[in-house]
């Protein structure tokens, strides 16, 4: 099946029929699996997540995703995942992040570095 689109890198996708097709149909009331969306702005960035989409498919996920994220601005890549393949802790368990006071060491704000870079900077205009 081709995609008649403006946009020519859509129709380089070259989607097979299967891939537009959900797996079965959907009953009343019922929605689309979600995806979450990642991407990359320019190559050796990380990639962050900008959103959701709801597809049939995860190649449709991926259509819908660049329609939808990277349309404007630049993006290198997209990912989609399957929202209930997504592994995370729970919000109670936030205790686990919490950093003991004997470790202060371990946060940035420990560090006066920013200070230290100021007064060199103005050392050398001298």
């Amino acid at each position: 099946m081709k995609i008649i689109s403006l946009d020519p890198r859509v129709e380089r996708l070259e989607f097979r029929e299967e891939h537009w097709q959900p797996q079965r149909p959907l009953t009343a009331g019922e929605q689309w699996p979600t995806y979450e969306v990642f991407h990359m702005k320019k190559r050796g960035t990380q990639p962050v997540h900008v959103g959701i989409v709801h597809a049939p498919t995860p190649e449709m996920a991926l259509a819908f995703a660049k329609e939808q994220y990277a349309r404007r601005g630049t993006t290198v890549r997209l990912w989609v995942v399957p929202s209930d393949q997504v592994y995370a802790t729970s919000p109670e368990d936030e205790a686990i992040f919490a950093t003991t006071p004997e470790k202060i060491h371990r946060e940035p704000f420990a560090y006066k570095v920013k200070e230290k870079i100021e007064r060199y900077k103005k050392s050398q205009k001298k």
